[in-house]
């Protein structure tokens, strides 16, 4: 995929997706035809050049019969302690709890994903949420 620098972990995939496709006694050009590339594309998949797609990935998986995860076992996970993209994990509210974290989470939320205008009409309803609740 464009712009995107390949790893260890496209050369394992490529070399998986080119024993498979041996096994099924498939050549490049075939499967290349098949995708609608040329054999020298998938050839960069297979050498790991080139990153192949989940698309293209599952289409192969179903043309030899192995399941996607086939071209994924035994691959080394080196970055397996660096943060990921997802958030942290979530904890349960409990009643027990401070309130001070709740709005500490909201007030975070807040400031990152409202525009000014959008925090100012949120302060607003806070406001009249309090003024309800006094009575």
């Amino acid at each position: 995929m464009a712009g995107q620098k390949t790893d260890a972990r496209d050369v394992h995939v490529g070399r998986r997706i080119a024993e498979q496709r041996k096994k099924a006694s498939l050549t490049q050009k075939r499967v290349a035809e098949r995708f609608g590339m040329s054999a020298a594309q998938l050839q960069k998949y297979e050498k790991g050049t080139n990153r192949i797609s989940a698309i293209h990935l599952d289409s192969f998986s179903r043309m030899t019969g192995v399941p996607v995860s086939y071209f994924f076992e035994d691959l080394a996970h080196a970055e397996e302690d660096a943060a990921g993209f997802s958030e942290p994990p979530q904890r349960p509210y409990a009643a027990e709890d401070s309130w001070d974290g709740l709005v500490e989470v909201v007030a975070r939320h807040v400031t990152e994903h409202f525009s000014e205008e959008r925090r100012k009409e949120f302060a607003s309803a806070i406001r009249a949420l309090d003024a309800k609740l006094r009575g």
